[in-house]
């Protein structure tokens, strides 16, 4: 099984920005841990982070067929991104949107995300164990 584990904007400052909310570690730390938890369970990862809109709907338009799934956290964009749920939508795939903090006890315009739907399923508020959550979510998705 291979995954697609894909960041939104900032999430490349981790460690730096808001630590009280998503803690000290760094990006690559996180992946990191990522990493040996999917690969300790027979998962490959193919990691992306961008900054940019166009840049995560062009990669997953260009890797879907090399994956059976993604673990998607948008950051910021989970708010506002029609255009993300338009392409995770019609990727044949299963997806599941994750956050590191939970979305739905922060500020008002934090608890919505216009991706939810678009995905089989919403983990947050875990740390890094909503990534792991979300590689087990798929892994059960995808069991025959």
């Amino acid at each position: 099984m291979r995954l697609l584990i894909v960041n939104g904007p900032n999430l490349n400052l981790l460690g730096l920005r808001e630590v009280s909310v998503y803690g000290s570690h760094d990006y690559a730390t996180l992946m990191r841990q990522v990493e040996e938890y999917a690969s300790a369970r027979g998962v490959q990862t193919a990691f992306f982070q961008s900054n940019h809109e166009g840049a995560i709907l062009d990669y997953l338009q260009s890797h879907y067929k090399e994956a059976d799934g993604i673990v998607i956290n948008p950051g910021a964009l989970t708010h506002y991104s029609y255009a993300l749920y338009d392409c995770l939508k019609a990727l044949p795939i299963p997806a599941v949107e994750v956050h590191l903090s939970n979305i739905h006890e922060r500020e008002p315009f934090r608890k919505i995300s216009v991706i939810r739907d678009a995905c089989i399923d919403q983990i947050s508020g875990k740390g890094v164990a909503s990534y792991f959550e979300g590689i087990d979510r798929i892994r059960r998705d995808r069991q025959p």
